[in-house]
This record gives C-alpha cells, structure tokens and sequence, in this order.
C-alpha cells in the first residue's frame, strides 16, 4: 500500500514537472521581423514571455538598406531607433502603447533634451517608465540605443 502511494506521489511530480516545463517553453517564443535590423550577435530582436514581450536594444541601422546612421544627429537617430522598435513590436502583435518601460543608452547625456524632445513625440500619452544612461560606447559607435519592455 505504501508503494501504491509513493508511484501515485512520483506519478504527480512527474506531471507538475513536465507541466512546469511547458509553461518555461512558452517563455521562450522569438519575436523576429525583417522591417527592423537583424541581430548582429547571438540573441533575438524580441522574446515573449506570457504578455510580456522583451526588446533588445535598437540601434539606428535602416531595416530596408541595412545601412548604419552612423552621421545622424541625436534626433534623427532617435526617430530611426524607436522605428524600429515599433517594427518589432508589430511583429508581436503590440505597439509602442504597450511598450511599459524603456532602457536609453546614449553615448552622450548633454544630447539628452534634444533626444527627449523626439522620444516624446513617440510617447506623448502615458509614457513609459525609463531608464536613462550615458555610456562609454556603443555598437558600432552610434550615438544611442534604446531596448523595452511591453505588456499587454
């Protein structure tokens, strides 16, 4: 009888666990588009998890000719980047009113209000919490990366 109990007790582990698996898996759906740059590198344009959907960073590459903007100005490269989050966003079915937070890496902070200034016309009605760093370097030494996360 004891053994009968602790097969039934295994039998229930065992189903918890591969259904725990099966919930992570569906952690795990790549969120790819060809209307935004492709990875330079081993990770994915997008992942959802549940109704959650995690962006990597953009940077100010145009989709259509694959080409750097690399002598743009804050602005410019600001509108091209948030382009293409959108563009992936698309991808996942969300918009940029979805998107909940933003990580903002830009190479300089003094080009801050300029940057501000075109993030905000992106994000006019309840915009999303965000982050803001001025680092050292960037990829490809463009002047600014913007990476997000959207709900819905």
């Amino acid at each position: 009888m004891y053994i009968l109990l602790l097969l039934r007790w295994l039998a229930l582990c065992v189903m918890v666990a591969v259904a725990g698996c099966a919930q992570r898996n569906s952690c795990r759906e790549i969120i790819s588009t060809p209307h935004a740059p492709a990875a330079i590198g081993p990770y994915s344009q997008a992942v959802r998890c549940g109704n959650l959907l995690f962006l990597a960073g953009q940077l100010p590459i145009d989709p259509q000719t694959d080409q750097l903007m690399a002598t743009g100005t804050i602005e410019e490269q600001t509108a091209l980047v948030i382009e293409n989050l959108r563009a992936v966003l698309e991808a996942g079915g969300m918009t940029l009113a979805d998107v909940v937070s933003t990580q903002v890496f830009m190479q300089d902070l003094d080009e801050f209000p300029r940057m501000n200034a075109v993030y905000g016309t992106f994000f006019a009605e309840n915009p999303p919490a965000r982050a803001t760093v001025e680092v050292a370097r960037l990829p490809r030494d463009v002047k600014i990366e913007i990476a997000a996360i959207a709900a819905r």
